[in-house]
């Protein structure tokens, strides 16, 4: 698998990445699959870096985190946020420079990484992880980010 296109999320009124892809809900009236001719701008979405076919932009305000626009095989119903009440898990945020870039997934290591903890679409907790101190062999980090650890990640039995 081909390294992926980051989903964006917006925190404290800042545009980041996530390299971590929370799931759309299921079976949900506000989240539209397009059919093939509809889609837009498919330059990344017909990409191997973009398996799951579409870009989410996301943002958490008041301590709630929310589907606000998607691009490619999917668009919102409505013009407004999504509350993500269909979603628990970690959110990882990369900051800093890549300390090693792995080519699969999101396995590369970032210096900083921010960890948000969401329980059904309420943040419950939050933690800096900071790979530069916290002895990670840099490889080893990056295998924790494969997709079958996607939602588990160092230093989280912390969180």
């Amino acid at each position: 698998m081909t390294a992926q296109i980051s989903e964006c999320l917006i925190l404290d009124g800042e545009k980041t990445s996530m390299t971590f892809c929370p799931p759309l809900p299921e079976n949900d009236l506000r989240v539209v699959e397009l059919k093939d001719d509809e889609i837009e701008n498919d330059d990344f979405i017909f990409s191997t870096a973009c398996w799951r076919g579409y870009a989410g932009t996301w943002e958490i305000k008041d301590q709630k985190f929310y589907l606000v626009n998607l691009e490619g095989r999917f668009k919102l119903a409505a013009d407004e946020p999504v509350f993500a009440d269909w979603f628990t898990g970690t959110l990882r945020i990369p900051q800093g420079e890549m300390m090693h870039y792995v080519h699969m997934g999101f396995g590369s290591v970032f210096e900083r990484e921010i960890h948000i903890k969401i329980e059904k679409g309420v943040v419950t907790r939050s933690k800096t992880i900071d790979n530069r101190k916290n002895g990670a062999i840099e490889r080893a980090a990056g295998w924790k980010n494969f997709p079958s650890r996607a939602n588990r990640f160092y230093g989280d039995d912390e969180l």
